[in-house]
């Protein structure tokens, strides 16, 4: 496995990619400068919310045959390349998906919108919930949970707006490369699932909820809570890997949904066992999920009965 972890980097694996040697006659291309971290502050609010920068390359998606906890649908493992791009330092909290649940009534009580709310005002927004959707589990610093994909996904739209900068949701081979680190191991801090507890809260030291964001140890690329907390969605539909048919690595390989149901949450939860939080392990979303919602027809904007899903937001460069 290699990672371009720097701009020298990038640009040496750049021109080999596209055969340029010392003796081709090419002219190296300057790399591009290198992305930065930043935080980003909702404007017309004080909630902000930490961008950390990821550098491209390539690395082995999916788990090996030997890895103890493996399912099926974790291979064949086959490698992907990956562009650079930012992914948040954790987890939507409340406070921010709250911004956009309430935006209308907010822009109503400060008066005059911007161009900026009057874009987002154009955005979608979810039908007020019926129930408390934190359970009562906890709402300052804690994730927002119980949306379903096509909420995540209007939530980076509005967001998208709000700023004028190109947030989404991740891929999910973005996700894995992301949560790996540069690692090949089944977890980013290595192979023993009997450390996770240090590492990430799942079923055995999480008090049966989900905890505020950050509260452990980032990963060596400085994002927390990749293993549980909560699982995360991503872009991607659930589907058996496809590797290239002539072994080149995936460039930036995203499978869009199709039909409702299955769709991709990474990372595992509070309530899971450790090796539903491995790097490689993947979940689908299920019609379940809506087994308490009342609603006739039920709501496009809630999982009632997903209070371990939540999601992290990427920006594009």
């Amino acid at each position: 496995m290699s990672f371009a972890r720097s701009a020298g980097l990038l640009s040496l694996w750049t021109l080999h990619a596209c055969g340029a040697g010392p003796d081709s006659g090419a002219q190296e291309v300057a790399a591009a400068p290198a992305l930065q971290s930043f935080v980003e502050t909702i404007p017309g609010t004080d909630v902000s919310f930490s961008m950390v920068a990821i550098p491209g390359g390539t690395f082995r998606m999916g788990s090996p045959a030997a890895e103890a906890g493996r399912a099926d649908d974790e291979g064949p493992a086959h490698e992907v390349a990956i562009s650079p791009f930012w992914i948040g330092a954790h987890e939507v909290t409340w406070e921010e998906y709250e911004q956009w649940m309430f935006s209308l009534e907010k822009m109503r009580r400060q008066g005059e919108p911007t161009a900026a709310d009057t874009a987002a005002d154009a955005i979608t927004r979810p039908t007020p919930p019926y129930t408390d959707m934190t359970f009562g589990m906890g709402r300052d610093g804690y994730p927002a949970i119980c949306m379903t994909q096509l909420a995540a996904r209007t939530y980076c739209e509005w967001l998208s707006a709000k700023t004028g900068r190109n947030y989404r949701l991740p891929t999910e081979a973005e996700w894995e490369y992301a949560c790996r680190a540069g690692t090949t191991t089944a977890y980013s801090f290595g192979d023993d699932p009997a450390r996770i507890g240090e590492f990430a809260w799942f079923s055995r030291n999480s008090d049966d909820q989900y905890q505020p964001v950050g509260q452990q140890p980032a990963n060596p690329w400085g994002l927390h809570d990749m293993h549980g907390n909560v699982a995360e969605w991503v872009q991607d539909a659930l589907t058996p890997y496809a590797p290239s048919p002539d072994g080149a690595p995936l460039v930036d390989p995203v499978v869009e949904p199709t039909q409702l149901y299955p769709r991709v949450v990474r990372g595992g939860s509070w309530q899971d066992p450790p090796k539903a939080l491995r790097s490689a392990a993947r979940m689908g979303s299920d019609p379940d999920w809506k087994m308490q919602d009342p609603q006739i027809p039920q709501s496009v904007w809630y999982h009632t009965d997903a209070t371990f899903v939540g999601f992290r937001v990427v920006r594009a460069p």
